[in-house]
């Protein structure tokens, strides 16, 4: 097992080395000094997603939605909760399809809300259209080892 994970600050995109045995002790960014980990989805653009997801040491599952969507603000809540509920082994972060076109298009999603799981900057894990808490769990689950505490 790694020691230590890497982690993007999702404020100044600067690389951060975290020993695992710290993560829930609330890391900050060395160089702008913000929180690493939240549990809170952090919002990403099409000039961070990239670098977040393929540096990120810990897996990353992401919500692209738009806010015209009925059922993406019906399922907002839901995602923040899992969030909560999976910090700090699991990173969440949420891509407005409508801001962020390029990463949209370049990852083919074609209805929203759509949520993947990158694990190593590589998606491994798909799925379209809203879920109450317990299908989101469910179909995280597979890609993270909850069960140890770590990712």
């Amino acid at each position: 097992m790694n020691e230590h994970v890497q982690l993007v600050c999702a404020h100044c995109a600067q690389l951060n080395r975290v020993p695992q045995a710290r993560l829930a002790e609330g890391p900050r960014c060395g160089k702008c000094k913000q929180a690493l980990l939240d549990s809170a989805p952090r919002a990403l653009d099409d000039r961070g997603f990239e670098r977040y997801i393929a540096h990120s040491g810990l897996p990353v599952v992401v919500d692209f939605w738009a806010a015209w969507c009925g059922p993406c603000k019906a399922m907002a809540p839901v995602f923040a909760q899992a969030a909560q509920r999976l910090a700090p082994r699991v990173l969440f972060a949420k891509v407005d399809t409508e801001a962020a076109p390029r990463t949209a298009s370049r990852l083919n999603i074609r209805s929203i809300p759509t949520v993947v799981v990158f694990r190593d900057g590589f998606e491994v894990a798909r799925q379209a259209g809203a879920m109450d808490l317990r299908r989101l769990l469910a179909f995280v689950a597979p890609h993270v080892d909850l069960a140890s505490g770590h990712a």
